[in-house]
């Protein structure tokens, strides 16, 4: 590993560390924590898909035409220090969720600046981003690790007495060290005039329009919307649903999660070459069904193996259809708009579908909750069946197959 590998492997660890530190156990710390509702954790989650839908103008209209991205990245992260420390001491959800909303909507940003600080220090950027990105997860799956095994902060007992709130804490502190790292990366400046024309047309996403004329990439682009929305029930509802049901260290579990993430990645473009983007998109969405199915009917007794199959399909369900649909997305579009094109995918999945999806699910776990606790087997079963009905629509009405040894080429 050279120096400068390094450091930017230091740099997208923090960064994933930060957002996993707190985020899967979010759910869990505003129900037993903050009494809140299924529709105010909804609208708790909903604020990463407001970030999503903010992010590029905050990038591509403001930071990346006049600033250093290493730069606009430190500000970022320090003040999201600040921000993370005001979640940490909110004592109620009226006092959580604005700060929860202007934290998310600094912190979406910072994925792509972490992205273009690390693309401009590459030669062979398809070689070498992957060996820096996989330190991402790795900071995800630790911030897991942290939580669950060291401090034992999601163990029913903690849980109780408000463990949780430390994870705030944890993750201030760490965007703190990230904030006054990221002075100290490569300088990148801006590209402004490269930004200058269409960009802003570019920046909406407007030129990638056209691809919706094709029948089947019009298809893809919908089921990809509502596919988000029985995603949206695992990251709002799996942490609470393990900790609820007295499964031990959760948080640590869904770290299982990540591990299948990297390894399914590696797995993914040998699958493609075989079966084309169709079957993998396909395989992708079907993973949902059978997870929330695995969800529904295991439990913490004999059939706890069916919650940890659930989870290690994260790796299934994240990069056959999300990458796969990347890869897809990048065949189909000139080399013109292609960044464009990614862009409107990213904004209608993370954005438009994600931001559907929580609220969904925010009312299906209302719908089902009771003093006791909630009636899970109905919840999972929900996205389930929406996520098969997903997939046969996609299986009859998208024809596409020539965009794979298209997409192959690039991969």
């Amino acid at each position: 590993m050279t120096r400068m590998t390094a450091r930017l492997s230091v740099m997208m660890f923090l960064q994933f560390f930060i957002w996993g530190g707190w985020f899967v156990t979010l759910g869990t710390f505003l129900s037993t924590s903050l009494s809140a509702s299924g529709g105010q954790v909804g609208m708790a989650f909903s604020t990463q898909s407001w970030g999503a839908i903010i992010a590029p103008f905050v990038i591509g209209l403001i930071a990346d035409r006049y600033f250093n991205a290493e730069r606009i990245l430190a500000v970022l992260h320090l003040i999201g220090a600040v921000l993370l420390f005001q979640l940490y001491r909110a004592a109620d959800f009226s006092l959580f969720y604005p700060y929860l909303l202007a934290y998310m909507i600094i912190y979406m940003p910072t994925l792509a600046l972490v992205n273009s600080v690390a693309f401009r220090q590459m030669k062979d950027p398809a070689l070498e981003f992957a060996r820096i990105r996989v330190w991402g997860t790795i900071g995800w799956i630790v911030a897991g690790v942290v939580i669950s095994l060291v401090f034992a902060w999601d163990s029913q007992v903690a849980i109780a007495s408000g463990g949780l709130r430390n994870t705030f804490l944890m993750a201030s502190l760490a965007s703190l060290v990230l904030g006054l790292y990221s002075f100290t990366l490569p300088a990148t400046p801006s590209q402004k005039s490269e930004a200058e024309g269409d960009g802003f047309r570019q920046l909406l996403g407007l030129d990638a329009l056209g691809l919706l004329k094709d029948r089947s990439y019009l298809v893809f682009f919908i089921a990809s919307i509502l596919i988000c929305i029985p995603l949206a029930f695992y990251y709002q509802n799996a942490n609470s649903f393990l900790a609820e049901i007295g499964v031990a260290n959760p948080t640590a579990k869904m770290a299982v999660g990540q591990v299948s993430e990297v390894l399914f990645m590696l797995l993914l473009p040998l699958f493609i070459h075989r079966f084309g983007i169709k079957v993998a998109l396909l395989i992708g969405m079907l993973a949902w069904a059978l997870r929330y199915v695995l969800f529904a009917y295991g439990n913490n007794g004999d059939l706890a193996f069916m919650l940890l199959t659930g989870i290690a399909l994260h790796g299934v369900c994240y990069d056959f259809f999300f990458v796969s649909g990347q890869i897809y997305t990048d065949a189909k579009a000139s080399e013109r708009f292609r960044s464009a094109a990614q862009g409107l995918i990213t904004l209608a999945t993370y954005g438009l579908g994600m931001l559907i999806g929580f609220w969904v699910a925010g009312h299906v776990s209302d719908h089902y909750a009771s003093p006791q606790g909630h009636l899970w087997r109905n919840i999972w079963l929900f996205p389930a069946f929406f996520s098969l009905g997903v997939v046969l629509v996609f299986l009859m009405a998208f024809r596409d197959t020539r965009a794979t040894d298209a997409s192959l080429s690039r991969t």
